[in-house]
């Protein structure tokens, strides 16, 4: 497996209180301006000292280039073969930003006031990777992949996804192990069919449904055809799910069922349909397909988007995202894209 296949490192969470950074976008914007400077060749000096005082003004700026750190490991055969110097384009028209004269003069601050919104590929730790790859059934970043089960059953796994498969005489049994898969069961009378998740049983009732693994742990479920009966693995509470609901659920517990949304089965063929969503949870979907780092500034994170984006060329996806759309996407290294509002000077850098 290479390295690009590794999963990032968890991102600093944003917070309220308690010892965890409240990490802004700006002050991950800011690290990565940073670290694409002194990696360039081109820093001298001033530039270090000033990296330094930055780097000293707070704890966000900490996070911030901590987790830049992290992310660049993964990425370090694609750097030993790009050339040092083409970093240097990205900074060009940024070289006498505020944020470089304010640092200059000691006046470096977290800057901005809205909390972190970006999204990234994989969080998956590095041991629950290891058994994706050992899995049965597993695809790589960016990937969609059908898989036609001994009875017919089909299934289609999302972007870095695993799942086994356990087909016992009496019990049609899939776990899941890490991503997105959507099953269209086969008729079997003798034989039940059943997913787990480490939150909990989901036992399909002649159906076609989606099953992902939640960045945040939970487990999100989605009924198209038939039922499926969810049973959480703590707490033993049962629900059942009709055709166009869906729902999430933890060990101990599923939230109220919420109306499906029929165009999310579309990741199946390679699109992402957006029907008034988000920017900031097209991305997280885009995210989900891209190899490396990708945020959304909380000025346009709200932006309402209508289209179709193909999942197997994000690059061509942002291309479209910034045509339709008042944003500008910025690419401060080979392996770290943000979106940004259109017409925004280059975002604070060195």
């Amino acid at each position: 497996m290479s390295a690009a296949e590794l999963p990032l490192p968890p991102t600093p969470k944003a917070a309220t209180s308690g010892t965890t950074v409240n990490t802004t976008h700006r002050a991950m914007q800011e690290a990565a301006e940073w670290f694409a400077l002194l990696r360039s060749g081109e820093a001298g000096h001033t530039d270090r000292t000033a990296w330094e005082s930055w780097l000293a003004a707070s704890e966000a700026h900490r996070a911030a280039w901590g987790h830049v750190e992290q992310v660049s490991r993964r990425f370090e055969p694609i750097q030993s073969s790009v050339n040092p110097r083409s970093t240097v384009e990205v900074l060009q028209t940024a070289r006498h930003h505020a944020l470089r004269r304010r640092v200059l003069l000691g006046l470096a601050t977290c800057g901005g006031t809205g909390l972190l919104s970006w999204a990234v590929w994989r969080h998956t730790p590095l041991p629950a990777m290891a058994m994706a790859w050992a899995a049965d059934h597993h695809t790589g970043v960016g990937d969609v992949r059908e898989v036609s089960l001994p009875d017919g059953t089909r299934v289609w796994l999302g972007s870095a996804s695993a799942f086994n498969e356990d087909y016992q005489p009496s019990l049609r049994r899939l776990r899941l192990v890490t991503g997105d898969i959507f099953i269209e069961t086969a008729a079997d009378a003798r034989r039940g069919f059943v997913v787990d998740t480490p939150n909990g049983r989901l036992r399909a009732l002649g159906t076609r449904f989606n099953v992902r693994l939640e960045d945040d742990g939970q487990t999100f479920v989605a009924v198209y055809e038939g039922a499926v009966e969810v049973r959480t693995a703590t707490s033993g509470t049962t629900r059942v799910l009709r055709a166009s609901e869906q729902t999430r659920f933890s060990g101990s517990g599923v939230e109220p069922p919420a109306l499906a949304d029929p165009a999310r089965e579309s990741w199946t063929q390679g699109l992402l349909i957006a029907q008034d969503m988000p920017l900031a949870q097209v991305a997280a979907e885009l995210a989900r397909y891209r190899r490396g780092h990708l945020s959304v500034a909380p000025e346009v994170a709200g932006l309402r988007v209508f289209g179709s984006f193909p999942l197997n060329d994000t690059d061509r996806a942002l291309v479209m995202l910034a045509t339709v759309l008042p944003v500008q996407v910025r690419h401060t290294l080979p392996w770290w894209s943000s979106i940004e509002p259109k017409g925004k000077g280059a975002a604070p850098s060195p």
